[in-house]
């Protein structure tokens, strides 16, 4: 073996490596962009859980407890009635809220138990487990509080717990399931259009096509109904075997959920269009994943919910499209909500115009980089 030829091929490589500025931009910068996104998310900074209080001024244990959430470091407490408490879980403003019974220092000081109403919404796992925490910790330390001063011994805790969606065995799998489907149609559907559609410029059949009668629109739209055929049939694969086999706790209607992952579809067929056109090679319409799928797939809520975000990543995260199908997903499957749902509306006609905003784009940049 020669090492001179050998290491002249490692030059010829190295050399190409230099005059490529969009590889290196992808192997050095993409990793510390997306490795930041992700320690800001990991790192807080959003908002914490918010926990209603009904009946706080349930006498001096329910004082007590109020200001023990009202200091905790993980739960934003707020005093509020019945009905405002349950309008704010129902929306998502509040992660719980508890019901303190008006005679509660009375109770406790005749031997019952401690044993508060405790509300949760039950969508996110972690949300709920830091609530249960924080309020039982609250309970203690003011109960405990009360017993140095001699108004009462130290009761023993009961909280009544009750979830309006999902349930105690609720589990990551079921929080993430839902979501992750819709990102997985994403990212393939995108990965094989931009491909594909590549293939047929190289191929030259584009270029045949451009100088037809054909439109620009006409062009766009035809791969996309072509491309969107075969990936909506492995949507509707990849939903099936999710509910049926993974069996994921769905609340919401099935064909509802393959409404907001056809608009993933169209929508992910037509953002590989357009950007591959704005590549030369295969190698080069792969190198749009860590630029463009990435920060959304982070940024979507999947991981860490958008709320949990830093207050500017929260706008960053609010103008990706994978953000409103995240939330629709989960409305629909965790909370079984419907079209009648303004959530869902908005959701949805956020997909929906992202999806025309695409054809727009590939068929306004088709042109140009074809001929």
């Amino acid at each position: 073996m020669s090492w001179r030829r050998t290491l002249a091929i490692t030059a010829r490589l190295l050399a190409q490596f230099r005059h490529d500025h969009r590889t290196l931009a992808i192997l050095f910068a993409a990793p510390l962009v997306i490795l930041g996104i992700f320690a800001l998310l990991l790192g807080g900074g959003g908002d914490l859980p918010g926990v209603g209080v009904v009946n706080a001024d349930a006498g001096p244990l329910g004082s007590a407890i109020v200001r023990q959430l009202e200091a905790s470091e993980f739960v934003d407490a707020r005093i509020v009635d019945t009905t405002k408490a349950e309008e704010q879980l129902t929306s998502g403003e509040l992660a719980a809220y508890v019901v303190l019974p008006t005679d509660l220092t009375a109770s406790v000081m005749h031997g019952a138990a401690l044993d508060p109403e405790i509300h949760l919404r039950g969508t996110e796992p972690s949300a709920s487990a830091a609530t249960l925490r924080s309020v039982q910790q609250a309970m203690v330390a003011a109960a405990s509080e009360l017993a140095a001063l001699g108004g009462l011994t130290v009761p023993e805790l009961a909280p009544v717990v009750s979830y309006r969606y999902g349930g105690a065995d609720l589990d990551s799998l079921d929080l993430l399931g839902g979501p992750f489907v819709g990102l997985l149609v994403f990212f393939i559907v995108y990965l094989v259009t931009s491909v594909s559609f590549l293939r047929e410029r190289s191929l030259g059949t584009l270029e045949r096509l451009m100088a037809s009668p054909l439109r620009r629109t006409e062009i766009v739209v035809g791969y996309s109904l072509g491309f969107s055929v075969v990936a909506l049939l492995q949507a509707a694969e990849i939903l099936l075997f999710s509910l049926w086999i993974l069996d994921l706790y769905n609340a919401g209607n099935v064909l509802l959920i393959f409404l907001v992952e056809a608009l993933l579809v169209l929508g992910a067929v037509n953002l590989g269009i357009f950007l591959s056109t704005f590549a030369r090679s295969e190698f080069q319409a792969v190198q749009f994943i860590p630029v463009v799928i990435s920060p959304q797939i982070l940024l979507s809520g999947v991981i860490v919910p958008v709320s949990a975000e830093p207050s500017w990543l929260q706008v960053v995260s609010n103008v990706m499209p994978l953000t409103y199908a995240v939330d629709a997903l989960r409305a629909i499957m965790l909370e079984g909500a419907n079209l009648a749902s303004d959530v869902i509306l908005r959701d949805v006609a956020v997909l929906a115009g992202f999806t025309v905003l695409m054809v727009v784009a590939a068929a306004a940049t088709l042109r140009r980089r074809v001929a």
